[in-house]
């Protein structure tokens, strides 16, 4: 019997709910982390998300959840990849919560929890999310912590 993948991530961030949010949601954050990728949607239930890297849309997808500033979710397609495009879109979940854990640094400290399931068990995605999103995981904290993100190539 085979299961389904799931993919999942926990960090904290020195920030806050808010901030994280608008960094998960606004245009302007999402190019600076995602390797140059804008994340575009009114992030209404329903709505389209469209991903656009280099002037092209790269994943067509659909707000699942959105309850800012603790829960968003929407299905995953990439478009850009060809072997891709015919896999069923899986789903990304990000839970921020407020860190209420022992922390010696004065001000907020968040923790997002990044879930990335609903993949086919034979998913040819599931392998490259799991490779890509600890890049962009890392980046995003890098930029809401010091301003600036990492810096990487597809």
């Amino acid at each position: 019997m085979s299961t389904n993948p799931k993919f999942v991530y926990v960090t904290l961030i020195a920030t806050t709910p808010e901030k994280l949010w608008a960094a998960l949601t606004d245009p302007k954050f999402t190019v600076q982390y995602w390797g140059g990728t804008s994340i575009e949607s009114d992030w209404k239930v329903g709505s389209r998300i469209v991903f656009r890297w280099g002037g092209k849309v790269v994943h067509d997808d659909t707000v699942l959840k959105c309850e800012p500033p603790r829960l968003l979710a929407y299905s995953f397609h990439p478009l850009h990849i060809e072997e891709l495009r015919a896999e069923q879109p899986s789903r990304v979940t990000f839970e921020i919560e407020e860190f209420t854990g022992k922390s010696t640094r004065q001000g907020p400290v968040v923790k997002l929890t990044v879930t990335h399931d609903e993949f086919p068990p034979d998913s040819q995605v599931y392998p490259k999310v799991s490779n890509g999103w600890p890049d962009i995981l890392s980046s995003l904290k890098t930029l809401l912590e010091t301003g600036k993100a990492i810096e990487f190539e597809w």
